[in-house]
């Protein structure tokens, strides 16, 4: 090869530019050191092992069924009896594989023999998981990389192009196979993770000793299942660095604590504000710090601000439906509103499932003629589950009836299953990146607030989450107007109420599409909104952060798509146009009010005691 030839195969990453020193990082320099750290890493994994078994001797937790193994096995068997049924369709499925294999183990050779004309890489590296150099300069790590995303997309595609599967069983193969790819990815292997590989050897395998370690003690904490570490614990706590605007508990149900934010200005808006939060998580995500408090934003923009903070249920909440969340819950605020304040008439908010509920609420007021609540608000909210996006895979009738009995048992859904499908959602992103961080590179994660909330997860009370399952997900119920609450079959055209409708662009929870479609449910005005981020950072986006655009428009009709490309993009939060249109329905003012009023007593400081309570 010509000195200009090498130059050129040098400069565009060819094998030839390998440097035979650049393997001395992956050379073992103190077996011995390594040998004695692999042992102490070997003996941190047997506590792991331990704390996993402890809880189940005792008898205080009761694997019943492999149901996640089961239903993956027998949704991609569905898969493969369609290739494996014709020999012509098998033969097809291999020979794309096989031809594939041998074209990049062709081109490899020709980089290695140092040929120059060996087609590189079409573009470079998007994929964060293989950000280290050598996933393209090392001729191992290059195979192994290019082998996987090669076989994974094989994977898909076998799922893509398999015939006769019914719209849910594609759904789910696609999922699954997603989720099996990313965790079987060459970065989530010492072996196999040119960086993971060089950190073990540049330290005789101590990182593996911290890793393992804190391995388990997230065991441990999660008292026999993986409490995944995705920030420090211990740099928070609920009342001291989060969840601190001023306000007081000023009622209590079984369900729910109700409190009451102190006034930040001489006058406020007449009609009080009312946060119907998800259960599924803990209301502070609207409380997370001074800076990104949405609570404390709407006190300083005046109004009086309520908000329902939910039990953390165990066994003695088995029983409580949606009847009781509505009745014991939102009903039990309306109440304590008026007796506060003295006033009839509210806007309420409602947040994901929060929302849902609050939806299904209002459409039992309509037939009740109970007109409470006079707008209403709904944050990344579905009505109409059609559309619901990945979280349908975990729901069809085989898979709700092996929850329902694992429920039965204690009485409610451990909130480590909820925080484990959500973080499914972006496995890429939220469970592998930590598990290498943290368990094989020996790292402690950063502190961070919104992942501290994440962790802070809660449980589900049997009876509620069964209901929300299946007239939901299940059975699309509220949209179809075949909801019953209360023993009064709902409709949602019955709600005439004006409506802000909030959906976020990149929700992998209830995406945009969905909250679209929902809005066209409902009999009165709809005022439709979509910011950008996700379903949480574009709803927490303070308006001194200058961050993210929202889109308005015209009415909720037609295709989702359409819509936002017709749609007005302006630039910032959403907050200062969702205030504008409360204010447009009544800017009313009046004194400002303490907490509680002549009528009620404090029960204790916010956020209260039930937010503190952890799963």
């Amino acid at each position: 090869m010509t000195d200009s030839k090498r130059d050129k195969s040098e400069g565009n990453g060819a094998f030839p530019g390998f440097d035979p020193k650049s393997v001395e990082p992956y050379i073992v320099k103190d077996p011995e050191a390594m040998a004695v750290n692999f042992a102490r890493a070997l003996e941190n994994l047997g506590k792991a092992a331990s704390a996993w078994l402890a809880p189940r001797e005792r008898g205080e937790k009761i694997d019943t069924v492999a149901d996640p193994i089961t239903d993956i096995v027998k949704t991609l068997s569905k898969v493969s009896e369609y290739w494996l049924s014709d020999p012509r369709r098998t033969l097809e499925a291999q020979t794309y594989l096989l031809s594939g294999y041998f074209s990049l183990w062709t081109k490899t050779m020709q980089r290695l023999s140092g040929d120059s004309f060996a087609a590189p890489e079409a573009e470079p590296i998007k994929d964060k998981r293989f950000a280290d150099e050598d996933w393209q300069k090392n001729p191992f790590f290059d195979f192994l990389r290019q082998t996987y995303l090669l076989t994974a997309g094989w994977a898909e595609k076998l799922v893509t192009d398999a015939e006769g599967l019914d719209e849910h069983t594609r759904h789910k193969a696609t999922f699954y196979t997603k989720q099996i790819a990313a965790a079987l990815s060459p970065a989530n292997f010492v072996a196999t993770n040119p960086q993971l590989y060089r950190e073990t050897v540049a330290s005789n395998a101590e990182n593996l000793v911290r890793g393992m370690k804190m391995f388990a003690e997230d065991m441990s904490a999660g008292h026999g299942e993986l409490r995944l570490r995705q920030t420090d614990m211990t740099k928070f706590a609920v009342g001291r660095d989060m969840a601190l605007t001023p306000g007081k508990v000023i009622a209590q149900s079984d369900v729910c604590q109700i409190i009451q934010y102190e006034a930040a200005t001489d006058k406020v808006l007449k009609r009080p504000l009312l946060i119907c939060p998800p259960w599924i998580n803990k209301f502070y995500i609207l409380d997370l710090n001074p800076q990104k408090s949405f609570i404390k934003w709407c006190v300083e923009q005046g109004h009086t601000v309520f908000v329902i903070s939910w039990v953390n249920p165990d066994k003695r909440h088995a029983a409580k439906d949606w009847t009781s969340y509505a009745r014991e819950g939102i009903d039990f605020a309306l109440e304590t509103i008026e007796k506060a304040t003295g006033e009839k008439e509210v806007n309420a908010v409602g947040y994901c499932v929060g929302g849902t509920l609050l939806a299904a609420t209002l459409a039992l007021h309509a037939k009740e003629k109970n007109k409470r609540i006079r707008t209403v608000t709904f944050l990344t909210t579905q009505v109409d589950f059609t559309f619901a996006g990945d979280l349908k895979v975990f729901v069809d009738e085989e898979q709700i009836e092996a929850l329902e009995e694992q429920m039965k048992a204690v009485g409610y859904l451990e909130g480590s299953k909820m925080a484990t499908a959500f973080n499914m959602l972006r496995a890429s992103e939220l469970i592998w990146p930590y598990f290498v961080n943290s368990y094989l590179k020996g790292q402690e994660p950063l502190p961070f607030d919104l992942l501290f909330w994440n962790a802070d997860s809660t449980r589900m009370a049997a009876a509620n989450h069964s209901f929300y399952l299946r007239n939901c997900y299940l059975d699309n119920a509220l949209s179809q107007g075949k909801m019953v609450l209360d023993g009064k079959k709902l409709s949602l055209k019955d709600v005439k109420i004006p409506v802000y409708n909030l959906a976020t662009r990149e929700d992998h929870i209830a995406p945009a599409k969905s909250v679209f479609v929902g809005s066209q449910f409902f009999g009165g005005p709809v005022e439709f909104v979509v910011t950008g981020s996700g379903h949480i950072a574009g709803v927490v986006n303070p308006p001194d952060k200058h961050k993210y655009q929202f889109w308005t428009g015209g009415s909720v009709k037609g295709d989702y798509d359409r819509w936002l490309v017709e749609a007005k993009e302006t630039r910032g939060s959403w907050w200062p146009h969702w205030h504008d249109w409360i204010k447009s329905h009544d800017s009313r003012m009046v004194p400002a009010r303490k907490p509680g009023g002549a009528a009620l007593n404090a029960i204790e400081e916010a956020p209260g005691s039930f937010v503190m309570e952890r799963a």
